[in-house]
């Protein structure tokens, strides 16, 4: 295949060369309809090619041209056997994956350490998670991913399970050994499905980890916004043909879809994979010799630690992709959430997260030297400003065990609920989410009973001011549960 070519890309272009006059929306008209300072700070170009389904643009519900085009170059590229764009995000991807495989009453094996989109798609499809937990790194506080031994344990267990979900990587960076994983879930005709949001450069350097794709999955969805050049909200379903079927997969990921949908997006992800088919390999380089350059200058200043080759050798530390610039921050006496917010502060570093024992920085395609050098020069001055002096907080990380599920989340989801005081919700099954962080694993889902080792832990977060989310009181002073029927007597 010829990856110079950008069919979506050019077929806009010509289109708003040719300077027609519109009588269908986008209502702003090329952009004479809008705010003229947006306009302005926008430019004519993005305007001109905010567009709809047109006849000589295709249809992203039913491609049969350009966009069909542009998405066989993109799984020629990926090394898969469909490609479906996305311009609901990965989010959207991930459900287009579950809904794919899941009915009703479905089991489905996933990681205890999921993305939210993840539990929002069991909750429609009704299916049944059957939860595996993540390994945990008690040197840095963070989770891993699942091992081969925890999948193998919940195929015996659950064997009609209909799918497998694996992240690959994770967060920050670490894989599991993916292709061994896949084998094993295949030797019992199962599909696997692979959160690929972090891994779009995989697909294009040998010193990166196995892709989902190479490593045999049936499905991957993968965020080329977040590392691989094209805008937010972009994204691709690459898919492997024989356990799923591809035209379910259309279906489903049409149903999920606007109708109304972005063609900047859509020419962003044309023109991302020409970029990455054309010039991956390079770009991945850079960005992996940058990467080590700014691990080896941040493991020379007092008090920081940036892991790398020496994590791996761990089941669930197979391997790692370097990119991701995790660093260690317990031994300057402050918590990750304050070091971002002092680098934002102080330096104007924008960083990708923090928790309560690291930061992660990603290093990609876009940048450059410079960019790492601030980076470097900010936490040398976070050190000066705190390494003397400073005593390490105590590394704790731990998390109660997985409750009870005795409802479907769907069926707890959408049940009938009464707001409760938390402190007295033991025994009682829950309605909604809660998630702490760190680690950021679930603690309650939907359908689950609430342990008083769960209020603990949760009311323990909460009075020392670390993150809790997804319950509707986000002081977390009252809860949505499962009304329960009272005996007549």
């Amino acid at each position: 295949m010829d990856h110079n070519k950008t069919p979506l890309f050019s077929a806009l272009r010509r289109h708003a060369e040719q300077d027609p006059v519109q009588f269908h929306i986008p209502g702003h008209k090329k952009g004479l309809g809008s705010d003229s300072e947006f306009r302005e700070f926008i430019g004519h170009n993005a305007l001109s090619i905010d567009l709809i389904n047109i006849a000589p643009l295709d249809d992203l519900h039913q491609p049969t041209g350009v966009i069909e085009e542009a998405q066989k170059l993109a799984a020629d590229a990926f090394g898969s056997d469909y490609t479906y764009f996305s311009v609901q995000g990965t989010s959207g991807a991930i459900m287009t994956m579950i809904l794919t495989v899941c009915a009703p009453g479905d089991k489905i094996i996933v990681p205890r350490n999921v993305h939210k989109s993840i539990m929002a798609a069991i909750i429609f499809a009704g299916a049944r998670p059957v939860f595996i937990s993540p390994a945990r790194d008690n040197n840095l506080g963070i989770d891993h991913g699942i091992t081969t031994r925890s999948v193998r344990k919940a195929l015996e267990r659950h064997p009609d399970a209909k799918a497998v979900l694996v992240i690959n990587p994770t967060y920050f960076g670490i894989c599991a050994n993916l292709k061994e994983i896949v084998d094993l879930v295949h030797s019992y005709d199962i599909p696997v499905l692979v959160d690929e949001a972090h891994g779009v450069l995989i697909h294009f350097h040998e010193k990166l980890p196995m892709s989902a794709m190479q490593a045999g999955a049936d499905m991957a969805a993968t965020s080329v916004h977040k590392l691989g050049g094209s805008m937010t909200q972009s994204s691709v379903l690459n898919v492997r043909k024989g356990r799923v079927n591809p035209h379910r997969i259309q279906t489903v990921i049409s149903m999920l879809t606007t109708t109304s949908t972005s063609y900047i997006l859509l020419a962003s992800l044309d023109t991302s994979r020409r970029n990455l088919a054309l010039n991956g390999h390079a770009l991945a380089e850079q960005a992996i010799q940058l990467a080590h350059q700014a691990r080896q200058q941040i493991n020379e200043i007092p008090g920081l630690q940036c892991f790398g080759e020496d994590i791996l050798g761990g089941e669930a530390t197979y391997d790692y992709d370097p990119t991701k610039v995790s660093i260690h921050v317990r031994h300057l006496g402050i918590t990750g959430y304050e070091t971002e917010n002092w680098l934002r502060d102080n330096y104007n570093v924008e960083i990708e997260m923090s928790d309560m024992y690291n930061i992660l920085c990603l290093v990609t395609p876009g940048d450059t030297s410079d960019s790492v050098s601030k980076l470097i020069i900010a936490l040398r001055g976070l050190s000066e400003r705190f390494h003397e002096g400073a005593e390490a907080r105590e590394l704790i990380v731990k998390i109660p065990d997985i409750p009870q599920l005795s409802l479907s989340p769907r069926d707890a989801f959408y049940g009938e609920t009464e707001t409760i005081p938390f402190k007295e919700s033991a025994g009682r099954i829950i309605a909604e989410f809660i998630y702490v962080y760190p680690p950021g694993i679930p603690i309650l889902l939907p359908g689950e009973v609430i342990t008083q080792k769960n209020i603990n832990y949760i009311v323990e977060h909460v009075e020392i001011g670390l993150p809790v989310k997804g319950p509707e009181d986000r002081s977390i002073e009252f809860v949505k549960v499962i009304v329960e029927e009272t005996a007549i007597s």
